[in-house]
């Protein structure tokens, strides 16, 4: 018998797919993959295809060592199981895991630079430093993966790490909550890239979280 919780998350993830892919975030290819925790031990991931244009098929329940408990997984996307996993397993507040190529911030990975907290939308992500950058290494591999562990053990507050040399990681609460966190990055981005050309961004004010926070709790119960 189908289970009712996994097909609704995988019409959520297929939304999120649409979502990437109208902000216009995503590379040319399209590429990329997203997860789900769906267990403590397990979550739901793209299987096959790319995200933008995704069917309830392409999906699989795969434990976080790897094992298939539902549908098939491609040879090359057993590679990208660890990628997600090791952020389930470090970060048990997570309940959203999204890996894609979007061209502006895949240029500060391409450049092993760390993306800087400029922007005040990443504040109301609770972002306040500089996104870091994984150092590179085979996608997949335990070296790879143990580089994404290091920068979450060292920034355990930052919601996302930069993939040296390949994109990015986003991860939240849920799948719209990273989409819309990956889109914010996105435009935070293009537009320190362009304030570089007006002599650069500039650094937000000492407490500026907190203000931020101090003003949104006025408007959100």
């Amino acid at each position: 018998m189908p289970n009712l919780s996994h097909m609704k998350k995988r019409e959520q993830l297929i939304e999120v797919g649409h979502l990437l892919d109208q902000a216009g975030v995503m590379s040319h290819s399209g590429h990329g993959n997203m997860s789900v925790r769906v267990g403590n031990d397990r979550m739901l991931l793209t299987a096959h295809g790319i995200i933008t244009d995704l069917q309830p098929e392409q999906f699989a329940v795969v434990t976080f060592d790897g094992k298939v408990v539902d549908g098939s997984l491609d040879p090359v996307t057993h590679e990208i199981v660890a990628m997600h996993s090791c952020v389930y397993q470090r970060r048990p507040e997570i309940g959203s895991v999204i890996h894609t190529h979007s061209p502006h911030v895949t240029s500060f990975a391409l450049a092993n630079k760390p993306l800087p907290c400029v922007y005040e939308a990443l504040l109301r992500f609770g972002i306040t430093e500089d996104i870091p950058v994984a150092d590179w290494a085979p996608r997949g591999s335990p070296e790879s993966v143990g580089n994404i562990v290091r920068q979450l053990e060292l920034h355990p507050t930052v919601n996302a790490v930069l993939l040296g040399n390949h994109g990015l990681l986003a991860f939240a609460g849920d799948a719209t909550a990273t989409a819309l966190l990956i889109v914010s990055m996105e435009e935070a981005a293009e537009m320190t890239l362009e304030a570089d050309m007006l002599g650069g961004a500039k650094p937000f004010p000492p407490g500026a979280l907190d203000k931020v926070r101090q003003h949104m709790r006025q408007f959100h119960s």
